[in-house]
């Protein structure tokens, strides 16, 4: 059994509104313990929003989200029959795996508007150390994803942006890797794949701008409301329709590599990715639609230079790290180009730099 080809779109119950965290004692009924997993800061933001009683235990994670930290907080719960997970996306993660240690569910209420952690069954798992370990692949999706979206105006604009750059990845990795595929060969599950990548580039093309002057000002809209579902609920669907077709590819591959550069540590995910998308363009040499996304990227403040990500030293030696593992065998930059290498990585760097 190979879970990772399956059709797997995304959480059990996706719920949004206005306030709408305000009935989560309704939701949560059915189960009998509840455990929650959390940060300091995002049951902070919560409990200022929510403002009731609220009598679950609590257990925050370290920040990391490992297999090692999870499976930590799994003995410090013991006994539990849901997890209900409130935090941005490595608490939510963190949330997935504690569920996956226990083989119980797990809720998912967000704090950020930044990925597609609370909707997808896929973790990004990292070490303890914070680099990046592997995409890990839950038996379960979210029971239940809450989407409040007057909660969600304290989403900080960095953040918003972020989400924004990690989830306009979607099209252009699942073209990067469909456009190998013959007519034949593109199921009728990767067709809809595709589908759903091509809204989500036409809405976060559309949308974007208003959406954020829209959480500047603190107002709920329908661009806001558009660019909050696409950034958490439709970049989920993508991969679950067109499972490895539709998921990680270049983009994410740079993400991952960065990550063993330190400087790199306190960036956030959809900034590392919104450049890989980059990168991944400039090795298929598809300089002018990089040269169309620059404009984007300035409106919307993606970066388009290392130096935006802290990355000050561009030499070979300097981005080693990076470029050796965006290139090796277990990495997603091989459905792009098989026999993708450190040197393909780091030129394709060099021309981003040099645009």
């Amino acid at each position: 059994m190979d879970i990772t080809v399956e059709v797997r779109p995304g959480a059990n119950r996706y719920a949004t509104g206005k306030g709408i965290l305000q009935d989560l004692p309704a939701y949560l009924v059915p189960f009998k313990k509840v455990a929650v997993v959390t940060g300091e800061i995002s049951f902070q933001i919560f409990s200022d929003y929510y403002q009731k009683e609220f009598n679950y235990p609590l257990y925050r994670y370290n920040g990391s989200a490992s297999r090692e930290d999870a499976q930590r907080i799994a003995d410090e719960i013991g006994e539990a029959d849901v997890i209900l997970a409130i935090g941005g996306g490595r608490v939510l993660d963190t949330g997935k795996l504690v569920a996956e240690v226990m083989n119980i569910e797990m809720i998912a209420v967000p704090t950020l508007i930044s990925n597609c952690a609370p909707f997808t069954p896929i973790v990004a798992v990292y070490h303890p150390d914070r680099t990046f370990r592997e995409m890990g692949f839950m038996p379960r999706a979210p029971f239940l994803t809450l989407i409040d979206y007057q909660f969600l105006l304290v989403t900080p604009q960095d953040y918003f942006v972020a989400g924004i750059g990690d989830t306009i990845a979607k099209w252009y990795e699942i073209i990067g890797i469909t456009k190998q595929l013959s007519e034949e060969e593109k199921t009728a599950y990767i067709r809809l794949g595709i589908a759903s990548a091509k809204v989500i580039l036409d809405i976060l093309l559309s949308d974007s701008i208003e959406g954020i002057a829209d959480l500047k000002k603190q107002q709920i809209t329908p661009a806001f409301e558009r660019v909050a579902d696409t950034i958490i609920g439709l970049a989920g669907e993508t991969g679950g329709f067109a499972a490895t077709y539709g998921r990680s590819a270049g983009a994410h591959a740079i993400h991952d590599g960065l990550s063993y550069l330190e400087a790199t540590h306190a960036q956030l995910h959809g900034n590392k990715v919104a450049y890989g998308i980059l990168v991944q363009l400039a090795h298929t040499n598809e300089l002018d639609e990089i040269k169309k996304l620059h404009t984007f990227y300035k409106n919307t403040g993606l970066p388009t230079k290392l130096a935006e990500l802290d990355v000050l030293d561009t030499s070979k030696e300097g981005l080693a790290p990076c470029t050796q593992h965006a290139a090796s065998l277990e990495e997603t930059f091989r459905m792009i180009d098989p026999e993708i290498t450190p040197e393909q990585v780091y030129q394709a760097i060099q021309i981003v730099e040099s645009l």
